[in-house]
């Protein structure tokens, strides 16, 4: 069975996507947790999880429809993986951004948490799960993730809101991503980091 545990702080909208999620072909159970930061959320959901592979699915990312067949499928080979990624809007630019992302996911195998990350529990358990990070968890679990297994990055998409972008405006977001991932890779903590995102 697969734990989809939703990180739900400050979300809307939540009763229309959660519709989505139960929808879902496949043995499921969902966890929606609410509490301070994102990684305790996951870490929360996780130790309630009574399934055997954990979903982190953030509340405005939509899975496709046959996403619990490809997890299934995938987790039989590596115990960690994400999807590819999307935006639901129809901009250029961003067309480019998500290609992008994509691309270097599956090269370096480091995906994002709005790329529907799944893990088996085990795994999850080995790494102690999620750091208690003010951001930049999902980065540092797949770091943490690649030294000990293979990650595979399919090429399947979720689909997600850019609405970061939308705030901050193309371009000055996109400039910021880069300009903190590349501090963070120097070795800056992300509690000082948090100040930029």
């Amino acid at each position: 069975m697969i734990s989809i545990i939703i990180p739900a702080k400050n979300e809307t909208k939540l009763n229309n996507f959660l519709k989505e999620v139960l929808a879902l072909k496949g043995g499921k159970e969902i966890i929606v947790e609410k509490r301070k930061t994102r990684a305790q959320n996951m870490n929360a959901g996780a130790k309630k999880a009574k399934g055997d592979i954990l979903l982190f699915l953030h509340a405005d990312t939509k899975l496709p429809k046959n996403a619990i067949q490809l997890i299934k499928k995938t987790i039989k080979k590596n115990k960690i993986g994400a999807f590819s990624i999307e935006f639901n809007q129809a901009n250029l630019f961003l067309k480019i951004i998500a290609r992008a992302t994509s691309l270097r996911s599956r090269i370096n195998k480091i995906a994002y948490g709005d790329q529907a990350i799944f893990v088996t529990k085990e795994l999850f358990n080995q790494l102690e799960g999620f750091k208690d990070l003010p951001f930049l968890e999902d980065v540092d679990f797949m770091k943490r993730s690649r030294k000990v297994t293979k990650i595979k990055v399919l090429k399947n998409k979720v689909t997600t809101s850019p609405r970061r972008w939308e705030k901050d405006g193309m371009l000055r977001r996109t400039i910021k991503n880069r300009i903190i991932m590349t501090l963070y890779s120097l070795g800056i903590h992300p509690n000082t980091l948090k100040k930029l995102y």
